[in-house]
């Protein structure tokens, strides 16, 4: 999620002013993105609605604080193999709170060009203020994205009534998955809203973070669904009729996750990796999957503020449970607790 007043002036390519934060000029801000890639043939609203497991992609860092491409791309490859069929850049997970739209945009378009005929890239251009989240949307789809993931206006709230302008309004300029999270934004998507907003065109579905009995409730009415809650996504597929997850856990466990989207319930496997998504969430995310990722040396262990890792006393804790899974963890053979010291913590980049 962004603030709007922070990262008016940064927005990629706007064609109106934008207020730059704490002063009354206004100025035009242009980004260049790349030219925009022949899309995947099979991406139709049909295979998007098909999409089981989604990754909330986990953006690594250089120690300078500037996205490590590099580790990125092979930390998607390694999606790829493992079974994941779509991904979210920029989301929460990913941090794009934290990101220029300049650098949400680059990044975007960089798994698009890099991936794009291989996965499912959503890009996370939502934003509490409707402007820009129609100019950063507008921008995705220029740079390739197959669809935007799209939350309600947080902090600033709406009506019910701007709620759903908003959302139709996005969904204008392409496919949407609406993001229901109301512990983030202080206000839940209604059934109503929802139900009067899934008619539009570009109307993927919902993930959906209010639990099962509302995926259930969605699944009834015909609208498509992804579970937005690690530890409740295999019993909304196999239960609720979810069609699958977004998923914070499968950039550590892809392949486990792959399997609990799978046409066959699988309890016991669900059971197994329950107390590592506990931990995961011990604080609020993306904190623990990024302490998870630089200890099992996936991501450099880098950090933009205000995340910091988790205690070593957590870590410690977190590597027993990782072990427990073993080399169904990528990097398994070399993860440890780490020291301190180890990590980089940035307040600037």
């Amino acid at each position: 999620m962004h603030s709007s007043r922070a990262r008016g002036q940064r927005l990629a390519r706007s064609s109106l002013p934008i207020k730059r934060t704490g002063g009354a000029r206004t100025t035009r801000v242009r980004c260049r993105v790349a030219a925009r890639p022949r899309l995947n043939a099979k991406t139709t609203m049909e295979e998007l609605k098909a999409t089981r497991l989604i990754t909330a992609l986990k953006t690594p860092y250089l120690p300078n604080g500037k996205f490590d491409l590099v580790c990125y791309d092979e930390f998607l490859e390694d999606q790829i193999e493992n079974g994941v069929e779509g991904v979210i850049v920029g989301g929460t997970t990913g941090e794009g709170q934290l990101m220029s739209w300049d650098e949400h945009i680059m990044l975007i378009a960089h798994t698009v060009n890099t991936y794009g005929r291989e996965i499912k890239v959503i890009g996370n251009t939502g934003s509490n203020s409707t402007r820009e989240a129609l100019h950063a949307t507008e921008q995705g789809f220029n740079v390739g994205m197959h669809a935007s993931l799209q939350i309600n206006p947080y902090y600033g709230k709406t009506s019910e009534a701007g709620m759903k302008q908003h959302f139709l309004r996005a969904m204008d300029l392409g496919p949407a998955m609406i993001y229901n999270v109301p512990a983030r934004t202080g206000q839940d998507i209604t059934t109503d809203i929802m139900e009067s907003i899934a008619g539009h065109n570009n109307f993927i579905g919902v993930k959906e973070c209010e639990g099962n009995e509302r995926i259930a409730y969605y699944t009834s009415k015909g609208i498509s669904c992804w579970s937005g809650n690690d530890d409740e996504a295999h019993d909304a597929r196999h239960e609720a009729g979810a069609v699958g997850v977004v998923s914070v856990t499968s950039n550590v466990i892809p392949g486990i996750f792959s399997k609990l989207m799978g046409d066959e319930a699988q309890p016991e496997l669900n059971q197994k990796v329950q107390n590592l998504i506990s931990w995961l969430f011990k604080e609020p995310n993306p904190i623990g999957i990024n302490t998870c990722l630089s200890m099992t040396g996936q991501v450099k262990p880098v950090f933009r503020l205000p995340y910091v890792p988790y205690s070593k006393e957590m870590r410690e804790e977190g590597l027993e449970l990782l072990k427990e899974l073993g080399a169904d963890v990528k990097g398994h053979e070399i993860m440890k607790a780490m020291e301190d010291s180890d990590f980089v913590i940035l307040d600037s980049f």
